[in-house]
C-alpha cells in the first residue's frame, strides 16, 4: 500500500504511502467496536485528521490535493494531514498509541492487507456494516465495479472494515526486448511452469549480464507466488462465517461472490507442508542453475533498477510496476505482463488498500462521506497519479489508462483475480513476516530448504499461541 514511485518498488510500501497518498492513515484508542458496525460519532463538519504513512512533505502534497474534494462533501470542513514515518506494521500501531495518549484521535485509515486483520483485531477501526448498509442503493455501483475477492479481502469475522480503492496482484513482468533477442514469444495464454524455465534458459543464455529472472525476499510476490501456483500457502485457508449481509444484497446473482463468507480465516501454520517446500526448493534450485542471482530482502528498488536497466528477463510484480518502470525511464512496449504461470494450479496472490474510519474519531459520519468520496472513480487519479498501483474499479482498467505507460496486456491485472487468494496476512502478520524473510535467506545460504522451513513452522506456532 510507495512514497517514492521512483526505484522503491515495495508493494507494501507503495500501498502505504503511494503518490499523492495511498496510505491515508489515522488513529483511535483501543475502545470496544459495535458488533453491528460503527456508526455514531455524528459531528459532521470541522477539521478531519488524518495520519499519513511516510514523509510530511507527501502528506501536505496529498492533503492540498483533496482538500477540494473535502469541500465538495461539507464546505465547513477541512483535512489536516500529519506524516508519520515507521518501519512496518507493529512500528506504526504503537506510533499510533503514543498518539493516543497524548490526546490525538484524527479519523481515518488506509491500511493494506498487511495491517487489515491486525487492526481490527485490536479494535482500533470499526466495521463498516451499518453505514453500507445505509447507504447500499448509492454504493450499488461501487460493488458492481469491484471485484468480490477484493472486498472479501478487507472483511474480518464477518465485518467489513475498508472499502478498497486499490490492489496489487503478482503477475510475471518481462522484458520484451530480451525476450526478442533470445528468440523468445511472449508467454501463452495458460504457461506453466515449464514453460517458465524453458524461457528462463533461454534468457541465460544472452550472457552473464541478462539475469533470466530475479525477485525479493518479502511475503508478496516472492518464492510465495510459486508457493501459492504450487497449491500451498503458509497457513491453512478458511473462511470466517457471516458476511451474507453483503453478498446477498450488494452481489446478488454475482457467481463471483459464490462461497464468499466473512473473511479469510488464517489456520494453522502449514509452512514446512510438502507445496511450501517444493516451491522453496525450486528458487533455490534457479539460483544454484545460474537462472537467478541471490534476491535481496525487502524493497524491490535494486530489482527495479535492473529491470529498467535490461540486465533482467522476468520478475514479480503487480500493476504498481506499470508507473513505476515508465518513471524509471522504460519506453511503452519495453515490457509486459503475464499471469504468474501455473503449476499444480492456477491460483495466484494479492494484496489491497482501503479505507476506514477508527474507533474513537467523533466524526464518524463525516469520515464515512470521506472514505466514499475516495473510492470514488474521480478519486483515483487524485491519490494514485501515474499507474502506481491497480484500481480496484474495473471501469477504471481501460486501454486509455496503459497508454502511456504500458504494458500492452494490463487486462491481466484484473483477470488474475480470478482464483486469486490475498496474501496470508493474521493479526501476528509482523511475526509472519519477520519470520519468512530470515527463514528465506537461511535457507538460501544454507540450501535446505526443510531445514530453514521447520524452524518457520515453529515461529509461526509460536507467533499464533502468542497472537
Amino acid at each position: 500500500m510507495t512514497g517514492s514511485f521512483g526505484l522503491d518498488m515495495d508493494r507494501r510500501t507503495l500501498l502505504k504511502l503511494g503518490g499523492a497518498g495511498a496510505a491515508l492513515t489515522g488513529l483511535a484508542a483501543l475502545t470496544a467496536c459495535t458488533a453491528s458496525g460503527g456508526a455514531g460519532g455524528s459531528g459532521s463538519s470541522g477539521a478531519l485528521k488524518m495520519l499519513y504513512f511516510g514523509q510530511q512533505s507527501a502528506a501536505t502534497t496529498l492533503q492540498k490535493a483533496l482538500e477540494p474534494q473535502i469541500k465538495k462533501i461539507d464546505k465547513s470542513a477541512s483535512l489536516e494531514i500529519t506524516g508519520i514515518n515507521g518501519t512496518d506494521w507493529n512500528d506504526f500501531i504503537a506510533k499510533v498509541l503514543t498518539q493516543i495518549a497524548a490526546g490525538s484521535a484524527p479519523d481515518l485509515v488506509s491500511v493494506a492487507t498487511e495491517g487489515l486483520q491486525q487492526m481490527a483485531a485490536k479494535q482500533m477501526i470499526v466495521p463498516l456494516d451499518t453505514y453500507v448498509t445505509k447507504d447500499m442503493s448509492s454504493l450499488q455501483s461501487y460493488f458492481d465495479d469491484v471485484h468480490p475477492a477484493l472486498v472479501e479481502s478487507m472483511m474480518y469475522q464477518g465485518h467489513l472494515y475498508e472499502l478498497t480503492d486499490s490492489f496489487n496482484a503478482g503477475s510475471m513482468f518481462y522484458s520484451t526486448n530480451l525476450y526478442a533477442k533470445a528468440g523468445l514469444s511472449a508467454p501463452a495464454a495458460g504457461w506453466t511452469m515449464d514453460d517458465f524455465y524453458n524461457n528462463a534458459q533461454k534468457l541465460a543464455s544472452l550472457g552473464s549480464n541478462t539475469n533470466a529472472f530475479d525477485w525479493v525476499v518479502r511475503l508478496w510476490g516472492s518464492w510465495t507466488s510459486f508457493l501459492y501456483a504450487n497449491n500451498g500457502n503458509l497457513l491453512e485457508e478458511g473462511k470466517y462465517s457471516g458476511g451474507d449481509w453483503l453478498w446477498n444484497k450488494a452481489y446478488a446473482g454475482n457467481p463471483l461472490a459464490q462461497g464468499r463468507g466473512g473473511g479469510w480465516k488464517w489456520g494453522q501454520p502449514t509452512a514446512n507442508a510438502t507445496p511450501s517446500v517444493e516451491a522453496l526448493e525450486y528458487v533455490i534450485e534457479l539460483q544454484r542453475s545460474k537462472l537467478s542471482p541471490s534476491p535481496d530482502v525487502g524493497g524491490g528498488g535494486t530489482l527495479q533498477g535492473l529491470f529498467a536497466s535490461g540486465r533482467i528477463g522476468m520478475t514479480i510484480g503487480g500493476g504498481f510496476w506499470a508507473g513505476g518502470l515508465h518513471n524509471a525511464g522504460m519506453k511503452t512496449g519495453s515490457f509486459d505482463v503475464a499471469p504468474f504461470p501455473t503449476w499444480k494450479s492456477n491460483k495466484s496472490l494479492f494484496g489491497a488498500g482501503g479505507y476506514g474510519i477508527f474507533n474513537t474519531s467523533q466524526k464518524k459520519d463525516l469520515a464515512w462521506e470521506v472514505v466514499k468520496m475516495l473510492v470514488q472513480p474521480e478519486t483515483f487519479d487524485i491519490v494514485y497519479p501515474g499507474n502506481v498501483t491497480t484500481p480496484a474499479r474495473k471501469s477504471l482498467m481501460t486501454a486509455d489508462r496503459y497508454k502511456t505507460t504500458g504494458p500492452e496486456h494490463w487486462s491481466v491485472f484484473w483477470d488474475q483475480l480470478n482464483g486469486s487468494v490475498p496474501i496470508s496476512a493474521p493479526p501476528y502478520y509482523q511475526a509472519l513476516a519477520t519470520s519468512l524473510n530470515q527463514r528465506t535467506t537461511q535457507a538460501l545460504s544454507s540450501g535446505n530448504a526443510k531445514a530453514a522451513l521447520d524452524g518457520m513452522q515453529s515461529d509461526l506456532e509460536k507467533a499464533q499461541a502468542n497472537s
